[in-house]
């Protein structure tokens, strides 16, 4: 008898032994969360380890993990991770990679986890960006707008009109300008369309462009429409007809045409807001260079973003914790360091008004004044999306700014191919 009840007395422990754990290994009753940060720039690697050593520093019963991620293989690599049951606690990505992780459910709904401080802070329009049917989904919290990167010298020597986010240039001006400042070898812009969908989409929004339409049963239709035109066709153009756009850049990235840049070849180029760190850091001495607000269309400066985000995994089992994690990363004070280290901008209100942030200095001015005016990418609720992008969209869109194809062709493919892709998502 006393043996079996020191049996059961032993199990008994080990079974309490095995509640007392925190899911991560310690065996301390300390709770582990990981946080898989995709920050690649010195600056902003750096802001966020520091807000890492900060909430372990306050918080020694919850900590958290720096993991290192990258942009160049992010959605692969979650994907893998979320099949086989191995996804970070807190997931950084953004925010045009999330509709098949929502939609999959493979990411938490966030809807009753974020304290009020934190969603009234952000506006509306940029959770829109994150929101999936019902649910919210990641917490946008950096933007960067499109802007062009202009010789200061060049311009002001040509005697052209300076645009400002009060009076910027409508788009017709902007390739009118473009022609007065290109000859002898030299050119007015240097579009680098590597990545073309995106530039296309996003800066089409200023001049009404939608695109993808959502019909009353839910589904997405693919319109190619006039005003969804404008962009594409000025940027054809300039390269094609006018020969004011560098036809070389067009299969660049943007840090590819920084040298020419440099170099005099090219009067602007129009660029991420972020890539201003760049430009301090390989700028000639002496190099006079200035931030411009992106054309105008019949929308104003309305652009298409996707932000950067924060998201739990739905796998995660402290969910609470990881949510009280971003919102701690997310204060103002912390989101303003965040923004400083990626050069970018918050999306919060109260991180938005810090005097940093407007500075005449590298443009911070200019980039800021544009933020009232960024709205959800196009494409960023539809399912299916990357796909299109990278079998139909781009592939169609090089081929149209390289001349290969004209305005019908492109409307064609982006259309009747692209709506056969999305017609297998929405079944």
């Amino acid at each position: 008898m006393r043996v079996r009840i020191a049996g059961i007395l032993a199990l008994v422990l080990l079974l309490l032994a095995g509640c007392t754990g925190d899911g991560g290994g310690s065996g301390t009753g300390r709770i582990t969360l990981r946080f898989q940060s995709l920050a690649w720039q010195q600056e902003s690697v750096a802001a966020n380890q520091e807000l890492v050593k900060e909430w372990n520093a306050t918080h020694p019963d919850i900590k958290v993990e720096y993991v290192q991620g990258s942009w160049d293989s992010v959605h692969d690599q979650l994907l893998t991770s979320f099949e086989g049951g191995e996804a970070p606690d807190i997931i950084h990505d953004a925010s045009d990679d999330l509709a098949d992780f929502a939609y999959g459910g493979y990411l938490a709904d966030l809807t009753d986890l974020l304290p009020a401080r934190l969603t009234s802070d952000i506006p509306r329009r940029s959770w829109d960006t994150a929101t999936f049917g019902d649910g919210i989904y990641g917490v946008p919290f950096l933007q960067e707008p499109r802007v062009l990167i202009a010789n200061a010298k060049w311009l002001k020597d040509a005697g052209v009109r300076i645009p400002t986010p009060e009076q910027p240039w409508s788009w017709p001006e902007f390739r009118r300008i473009t022609r007065q400042l290109s000859g002898d070898g030299k050119y007015g812009v240097a579009w680098p369309l590597k990545e073309p969908v995106s530039a296309s989409l996003n800066l089409s929004l200023s001049t009404g462009g939608q695109l993808f339409h959502r019909g009353a049963d839910g589904k997405v239709e693919i319109r190619f429409e006039a005003a969804d035109q404008v962009v594409p066709r000025t940027i054809h153009d300039q390269a094609a007809t006018d020969r004011s756009a560098s036809p070389t850049t067009l299969g660049s990235g943007g840090s590819d045409t920084l040298p020419g840049f440099f170099g005099g070849r090219y009067a602007m180029v129009p660029l991420g807001f972020s890539y201003r760190q760049q430009i301090t850091q390989q700028a000639p001495k002496g190099f006079a260079w200035q931030v411009l607000p992106a054309p105008a269309g019949a929308d104003g400066l309305t652009q298409g973003v996707s932000p950067q985000t924060l998201s739990v995994a739905e796998d995660s089992p402290h969910k609470k914790e990881a949510a009280a994690f971003i919102d701690f990363l997310l204060r103002p004070r912390n989101m303003v360091r965040l923004a400083l280290g990626d050069w970018m901008l918050p999306t919060g209100t109260q991180a938005l008004k810090d005097p940093a942030l407007h500075t005449a200095k590298d443009g911070w001015a200019t980039g800021t004044a544009l933020a009232a005016h960024l709205r959800p990418a196009p494409a960023q609720s539809v399912r299916g999306y990357p796909e299109w992008k990278d079998k139909v969209a781009t592939p169609a869109f090089q081929e149209y700014y390289s001349g290969a194809i004209g305005l019908g062709e492109l409307r064609e493919r982006l259309e009747e191919d692209g709506n056969l892709v999305l017609a297998r998502y929405q079944r």
